[in-house]
Formats: C-alpha cells, structure tokens, sequence
C-alpha cells in the first residue's frame, strides 16, 4: 500500500506556515484494498513532500450492505475508521449510498457525511484548500464543502467524467462542480477538451498528466525475471495489467490468443490484477480461456504488490491494455519504464500516452482484427527499447508535481490574500460605523 515520494523543502505560506491541503477521493487504498487507487496516492505522496497534507478517502454504507457481501466478496469491504502510510494521515468517514440507485445523490450524501470529518479536522488542522479527485461524486461534493467552509476548490478530472456524463442529472452536477472549482486538473488533454465540451471555460483547466515513479520501475534482464517467475525463456509473453473487470478489456485480449498462437507457438498472456469495485471478472475469463481451449497459455497472477511488478512487466515482450475508458493510464509508462511498448485502444488519454510509434500501437476500440494485427507486429518488430525507457523516464512525477505546487501555492495565496482584504474591509465598516 505504500507509495513513495520524493523529499523536498515544504514550502512556506502566510505567517510561516506550510500549506495545508485536504485530499478528497473515494479511490483511494487500505488496508483491504491496498491497490486501489495506486495512481492517486501516487500523487499525492508526492505533493505531500511540499504541503502538508491529511487525505479524506469516504467510503459508501449503506445498512445490510454486509448481505451482499456474500455472493460479491468484493463489494465494499471492512476498513478501519483511520490509517497511516508514509507520514499521511488517511480518514475513511462513511456516507450513505445506494448500491446500485440514486447514484445523482451520491455527491449530496458525500458532503453531508464528509461535514463532520472535515470541522473535526479543521480544529487541529487548519487547511487552506480541498483538493478533490474525479468530477462526480467527490468533486461535485468538495465545491459544496468549500462553499460552507469558505475555501477554495481543485477537482482532478479522470476517465470517469466521460461514462458518468451519460447520465442527465449527473452531468449537470458535474457541470456545477467544475464551473464552482477554483482550478481543475485533467490527466490528459482528451479530457480537458470533453470538460470543454460541457461548457466549461477552458482558461480553468490545466493539463497535469501522471507521471512515472521511474526510481520503482525499472528494467530487469528478461532472462532473470522469468527464471524468477518460472517462465519459459523461449516463447512470447505479453503481459495485462488492470482491475479484472469488463472494461479494462483481458477478455478482448484472450480472444486474440487462438489465432496469435497459430503464428507464435507457446506464446502465453500473463494476467496481473484482481477484483475490485467495479466487479470481478476472475470467473468469467478462466471459462473464457477453457472454452478456447487456452490451458497454459495464460497464467493468472493475482494482484501484484507494485515493488514486485517490474519483475513481472520485465519477463513480457509486450504490454496489452483494450481498454473500454481510460484517462492517462499510469500502468502505460510503468510498463514502458522496464521497457515494453504497449498496444492500446483510441479511448480517453491513451493516444496521448502512446504517442510515437516508436512506442507502441493505438488501434481502434472494438476492432478485434486491429488489435489482433497489432499484437502481431508487436510481436515481430526489433524495438528501441532503450527509447522506450528513456520516453517513460522523460515522463517521471518529478515535472508534474513542480506544476501542481506553482498551482497550489497561487491558488492558497490568492485565497488568503482575498480573505485578508474581506477582513480588512469588514474592519473598516465597523470603525465607520
């Protein structure tokens, strides 16, 4: 579950004090889902070597919700009410949610839950700005809590702001969170032009993509990461990486494997990932590869802790994703930092990431004879795997997070300015008065 970050001089504001902010996201791990939401405590490990920084991670409840436990082992585990890791304080409040209804009120339910927590908070530690990642709940209900709390309001847009939008009601909140924001942050360019899309002012929004932890993930000798994994040296690997579930697309990918095998015998599809709060599809795909009749041709391996998985990622030739909706996939530059080029769909940021083709191949989503093909030359072709490495490292956190502290510190010191100029102006009026 952790996450390691650079350490840096903390910056200062008003009076000496170091910036505090609060991260708000529902994604985000614990102690019984430790790699969920990898990519946003990545983030924020890092952003917490300059601001200090306590993270709010709202978990859903509702009453019984244990029953449904039984047949969906996945489905909104136990956690405790608070953790530790790295230094970061993480707070796991509840708010009432519906599985599987009223999800337009999810964001409602989130601030009114989250009010207590962050009044607690605030007593012993005074923080200067919320910090929200994705649109819909947690940024539609940060703006309502910087609305009572008088502060001021980032939102990271993420992949979901695209499938969530569909919805009327949602997309309207969404609208309505992100024009209240402060600033908001977009993973990717796609993303900042569909938030422009809904009519939001384009001058707010600045692309911030993720970055790499290229000090973790690092090539290792494919001879030893498979004698490690006990993978045969001879044969073509390619390697998923992702929630096991419909829309990171491992299904699409086994589909593609009888004919691959046909041109590259032994080839064999590694399969890194488990169930997770989008479902779990563990089942579904082990029938899907005894009905193409596919034993020993794809190894699940369950839910690699991210220390081990440069091992893993180093024994492929290829990293395959047929993603269904992404934002800027983290695991893309991973995989390229130990050296693979990457075979992707045109979803979301992946185009963005998979920018050269020196890089990998972007096909289309739901052409399964693009993706197929483009396994095959993927395959076959003599890679610059030096020039993969060295576009992933270009690519570290170290640039992102430099943007993100200039943003915070601005928007902080703009805010604390304006509440000393409306504390000033109220002083004067009761001189006058």
């Amino acid at each position: 579950m952790s996450a390691t970050g650079p350490t840096a001089p903390r910056l200062q504001s008003g009076a000496g004090r170091v910036p505090r902010l609060v991260v708000l996201s529902t994604v985000y791990p614990n102690a019984n889902q430790p790699l969920h939401g990898l990519f946003v405590q990545e983030r924020v490990a890092r952003v917490a070597a300059h601001f200090e920084t306590i993270v709010v991670a709202p978990l859903p409840w509702f009453p019984f919700q244990w029953v449904i436990r039984r047949w969906r082992p996945f489905f909104r585990p136990g956690v405790p009410r608070s953790e530790a890791e790295n230094d970061i304080e993480v707070q796991y409040p509840r708010f009432f949610s519906v599985p599987g209804a009223l999800k337009s009120l999810d964001g409602f339910f989130l601030a009114v839950c989250c009010l207590p927590t962050l009044l607690r908070l605030r007593r012993r530690f005074p923080f200067d700005a919320i910090d929200a990642h994705f649109a819909y709940p947690e940024g539609y209900a940060a703006t309502l809590l910087g609305r009572w709390l008088r502060l001021p309001v980032t939102i990271t847009l993420r992949g979901t702001i695209v499938p969530l939008s569909r919805s009327a009601i949602r997309r309207r909140l969404i609208i309505r969170a992100l024009g209240r924001a402060e600033r908001v942050f977009a993973v990717c360019d796609a993303l900042k032009r569909f938030a422009v899309s809904l009519g939001i002012n384009a001058a707010k929004i600045r692309v911030v993509a993720n970055g790499a932890d290229t000090a973790k993930f690092r090539p290792v000798p494919q001879y030893e990461a498979r004698c490690k994994l006990g993978l045969p040296l001879n044969v073509p690997i390619v390697v998923s990486v992702g929630g096991l579930v419909e829309r990171k697309g491992f299904h699409r990918v086994i589909a593609c494997l009888p004919s691959l095998r046909q041109a590259f015998p032994g080839l064999r599809f590694l399969v890194v990932g488990g169930g997770g709060a989008e479902g779990d599809w563990s089942d579904r795909l082990r029938r899907q590869v005894t009905e193409l009749n596919l034993q020993g041709a794809v190894d699940f391996l369950g839910p690699v802790p991210s220390r081990d998985l440069p091992v893993v990622l180093s024994a492929a030739d290829v990293f395959a994703l047929a993603t269904r909706n992404e934002g800027w996939a983290n695991v893309f530059l991973e995989a390229m930092a130990c050296g693979l080029p990457v075979v992707t769909t045109d979803v979301g940021g992946n185009a963005e990431v998979v920018c050269r083709p020196e890089l990998g191949t972007v096909v289309p989503f739901g052409d399964p004879n693009a993706l197929q093909a483009a396994l095959a030359d993927a395959l076959t072709r003599r890679w610059d795997r030096d020039a993969i490495v060295a576009y992933a490292r270009a690519n570290s956190w170290e640039d992102r997070v430099a943007v993100l502290k200039d943003e915070f510190q601005l928007l902080i010191g703009s805010h604390t300015d304006a509440a000393i100029a409306e504390s000033g102006r109220d002083e004067r009026c009761i001189q006058q008065s």
